[in-house]
C-alpha cells in the first residue's frame, strides 16, 4: 500500500481527532511537571501540588511578603530548616537554616552554585557582571575594587554623603510644614536621596545635570522591572526594565572614560569612587603596555560601567531600606533615640559647621552599634538566590537538584543565636556583649563567602551619618496606622506605610557645609 503522506494523515483525522490528541498531549506535559516537582521535592515540607508552570509566582508577585512567610513555616515545620515550591518552571528551596546557608554562600564555583541576585537577574543584568563571576576572575576583579574602600577612599564618601543628606533633610523638613497636619511617606524620599549619593560618590563631576535626570528616569523604570514577571516584550515592565539598564550601563561607561582622561592627563586627587578605581587601573594598564602585555582584563570603559551598575543596584535599594526602618525603630525606641542624640552631641554640633570626620564616625561606638542593629533586625536584602549548577548534597538526606534556584535567608538567619532575637537592642554589638563575634555566623545581612558584599563599610557608614544627622536636627513622630510596620517588598523590604513621619526642625540651625561641586570639581 502506498505511504501515506503527512498532509494526507493529519487531512483524515477530524478537527476532533486532533483537538483530544492536543489535551491528551498538554495533561501529559502537565501530569510530568507534576511527577518532576514531587520527585524534587522528595520528602522535605512545601506544597504537595502546584499550579502548572506558574506553580506559585501569582502569590510570590501579590503578596511576597505572605509567600516568604508561607515558606518559613514549611522550613520550621521539620528539623530540617528548609522547604520547597515551585515558581514558573523553576523548582526552589528556601534554607532558613544559618549553618545550610553558609554551606550555599561558600560553593559558590561553576560546580556548585552560582549568585543570582534576582530570581530573573541574568535576564535583566545580562550575564557579564561582577553578580555571575565565580572563580579566579572573580577573584582579580575584587581585588581591583579593593582601592575603592580603603579607609582614605571612604573618608572622601564620608564628606559627600552628609552633603547629600543635609540638602535632602532640609527639603523633607520644608516638605513636611507644606503638608501641614498632614505627614509625609519618607520611602520616594530616601530612595531619591540615595540615587543621588550612590551618583555623587560613584562617578562624582561625570554626572551633568540633563544626564543625571536620564539616569534617574531610567533607574526608576529598572525599579518597576524588579518586581514584575519576566515577560520580556516591547512595551511590558520587564523589557523596560532591561533597556534602561542597557541605558544605565553606558551613561556609568562613559563616566569611566571620562575619569581615566582626567586621572591620566591632570593627575589630581580622586575625588569619587571611579577616580579611585581608575587610578590602580591606569597604573596597570600603564605596567602591561611597557611590558609589551595586553592591557589587563576587565579593564575597559563598557565591563567598569556594568560593575558600577552592579554596585548602584546593590547600594541604592538596600541603603533605603535600612534608613527606613532606622526611622520607624529608633521612634518606636526613645530609650535608644535619646542615646543617640546624646552620643552624637558630644562629639559633633551642628553650629560647629564642620564635616563630620572619620574620627567621629569611630567615636561613635553606640551609633554604630544602633546601625548594625537595624541591618540585623531588618536586613534589607532578606534572601539571596543562587542556582544549583549540578546535583548538590545539602545534607545526608537531601540533594538539591540541578537547577533549582536555593534561597538563604538572611532575615530568617537574623533571628537565629542572639539573645532575645525579636527585641531591639543595639547593645548586643557593645564592646561588653559583643554577640556581631559570638554570633557573626547568623549575621548574615551582608552576605558570606566569596561573594560577601565588597561594600558593606560604606554602606555602614551611610547609615551611620544619616542617624547622626537626622536624630540631631530633626524632630520626627510616625503617622501610626494598622500594620504600618508590616513588611512590604518594594524589592528590599520597608514598612507597609512607607514610613509615614511628622517632621520638624530641631536644631536652632543647620550646618554650613560646603558644596558638593567644592570638593568634585
Amino acid at each position: 500500500m502506498k505511504a501515506l503522506t503527512l498532509a494526507s494523515l493529519l487531512a483524515s483525522f477530524s478537527f476532533t481527532e486532533l483537538t483530544s490528541y492536543l489535551a491528551c498531549f498538554i495533561l501529559l506535559l502537565l501530569l510530568l511537571e507534576q511527577i518532576s516537582y514531587i520527585v524534587k521535592k522528595g520528602s522535605i515540607p512545601g506544597p504537595s501540588l502546584v499550579l502548572p508552570f506558574l506553580g506559585n509566582a501569582i502569590p510570590l508577585v501579590r503578596n511576597p511578603t505572605k509567600f516568604w512567610d508561607l515558606q518559613s513555616s514549611f522550613a520550621k515545620s521539620t528539623p530540617l530548616g528548609f522547604s520547597a515550591n515551585y515558581i514558573i518552571g523553576n523548582f526552589i528551596v528556601f534554607i532558613r537554616d544559618s549553618e545550610l546557608s553558609h554551606k550555599i554562600f561558600s560553593n559558590v564555583r561553576p560546580d556548585a552554585f552560582r549568585l543570582v541576585g534576582h530570581p530573573f537577574g541574568k535576564k535583566l543584568f545580562g550575564e557579564h557582571n561582577l553578580i555571575y563571576m565565580t572563580g579566579q576572575d572573580h577573584k582579580n576583579l575584587r581585588r581591583r575594587i579593593a582601592p575603592n574602600f580603603t579607609p582614605k577612599a571612604l573618608s572622601t564618601y564620608t564628606s559627600l554623603q552628609q552633603i547629600i543628606i543635609l540638602n535632602h533633610l532640609k527639603s523633607w523638613v520644608s516638605q513636611a510644614q507644606a503638608q501641614g497636619s498632614y505627614s509625609i511617606p519618607l520611602r520616594i524620599l530616601a530612595r531619591d536621596m540615595n540615587l543621588e549619593t550612590s551618583q555623587t560618590v560613584f562617578v562624582g563631576p561625570y554626572l551633568g545635570l540633563k544626564a543625571r535626570e536620564r539616569f534617574e528616569r531610567d533607574y526608576f523604570l529598572f525599579n518597576v522591572g524588579l518586581m514584575k514577571l519576566p515577560f520580556d516584550f516591547p512595551g511590558t515592565a520587564f523589557r523596560n526594565a532591561r533597556l534602561a539598564v542597557d541605558r544605565l550601563v553606558v551613561a556609568l561607561g562613559t563616566c569611566t572614560e571620562m575619569s581615566k582622561t582626567r586621572m591620566r592627563t591632570l593627575g589630581e586627587e580622586p575625588s569619587c569612587l571611579i577616580d579611585y578605581w581608575m587610578q590602580d587601573t591606569l597604573r596597570e594598564i600603564e605596567e602591561a603596555k611597557l611590558a609589551g602585555e595586553t592591557p589587563p582584563p576587565f579593564s575597559t570603559d563598557a565591563e567598569i560601567g556594568g560593575y558600577l551598575f552592579d554596585f548602584l543596584f546593590a547600594a541604592q535599594d538596600a541603603s533605603t531600606s535600612s534608613l527606613l526602618w532606622a526611622v520607624a525603630l529608633l521612634e518606636s525606641h526613645p530609650e535608644v533615640l535619646a542615646k543617640v542624640r546624646a552620643e552624637v552631641a558630644g562629639i559633633w554640633s551642628p553650629e560647629s559647621d564642620e564635616l563630620i570626620t572619620a574620627d567621629m564616625l569611630r567615636e561613635m561606638k553606640y551609633t554604630q552599634a544602633v546601625a548594625r542593629e537595624v541591618v540585623r533586625f531588618r536586613p534589607p536584602a532578606t534572601l539571596v538566590p543562587h542556582v544549583a549548577a549540578e546535583r548538590f548534597p545539602l545534607t545526608e538526606s537531601y540533594t538539591i537538584p540541578k537547577g533549582a534556584i536555593v534561597f538563604p535567608s538572611a532575615f530568617e538567619s537574623s533571628f537565629q543565636g542572639f539573645t532575645e532575637p525579636d527585641r531591639f537592642d543595639p547593645d548586643r554589638f557593645s564592646e561588653e556583649r559583643q554577640e556581631d563575634q559570638i554570633f557573626k555566623r547568623n549575621f548574615l545581612a551582608f552576605g558570606a563567602g566569596p561573594h560577601q558584599c565588597v561594600g558593606q563599610r560604606y554602606a555602614l557608614n551611610h547609615l551611620v551619618l544619616f542617624i547622626a544627622l537626622f536624630t540631631t536636627l530633626i524632630d520626627f513622630k510616625r503617622d501610626i496606622s494598622d500594620g504600618c510596620d508590616e513588611i512590604a517588598y518594594v524589592p528590599t523590604i520597608c514598612p507597609k506605610d512607607d514610613c509615614r513621619v511628622f517632621l520638624s526642625k530641631r536644631c536652632a540651625r543647620y550646618p554650613s557645609f560646603p558644596s558638593v561641586e567644592d570638593l568634585v570639581k
